[in-house]
């Protein structure tokens, strides 16, 4: 499983996942084709690399080569989470979840809850930073999505738990390798 601070890097940015994915596939790329693939303006692209240089998951090729030669390549570190990102877009694919489907809070989300029922609060605090507006909104995109379910524990005050379904179980298991 990715450990949080990797989930929470690799939401930070909206394209860094697909684009690690990309660059495990490949074995690196070339900006141009990287922003083609994914319909990114240069500057889009251009961010979102520097967020990955910054995490130390990819590098420029170093050297003077070939103009079919990738400019950007995966570090060690950058193979082992690129490898996780290729599961994890396989996953997205099987599910029908386009880019935007889920949050940036969706994927530690479902890594946070764990295989039982988890109540709001305990997620929150391992979630940390996440916001309550934040945690609240992701919850509720992924209940619509079928990843999570919620139930609510007839009790005074009603007690809302949450869990995986089996769509969420498929996507957490992608994260886990």
């Amino acid at each position: 499983m990715l450990d949080p601070e990797t989930l929470r890097l690799l939401t930070a940015t909206r394209w860094a996942l697909p684009v690690l994915a990309l660059l495990s596939e490949r074995s690196g790329a070339r900006f141009a084709m990287i922003a083609a693939r994914f319909g990114l303006s240069s500057h889009s692209l251009t961010r979102c690399l520097q967020h990955l240089r910054d995490a130390g998951w990819v590098v420029p090729n170093p050297g003077h080569g070939h103009p079919l030669r990738p400019e950007y390549v995966l570090t060690d570190a950058g193979r082992v989470v690129g490898w996780a990102c290729e599961r994890i877009m396989a996953a997205r694919a099987r599910l029908g979840l386009a880019a935007g489907d889920l949050p940036r809070w969706g994927l530690p989300v479902v890594a946070g809850i764990g295989e039982d029922w988890t109540r709001f609060g305990a997620l929150q605090s391992r979630l940390a930073p996440v916001t309550p507006r934040a945690l609240s909104l992701t919850l509720q995109t992924m209940i619509g999505h079928d990843l999570i379910a919620r139930r609510l524990e007839d009790r005074f005050p009603p007690l809302p738990l949450y869990a995986l379904t089996g769509r969420g179980q498929d996507l957490a298991g992608a994260m886990a390798g």
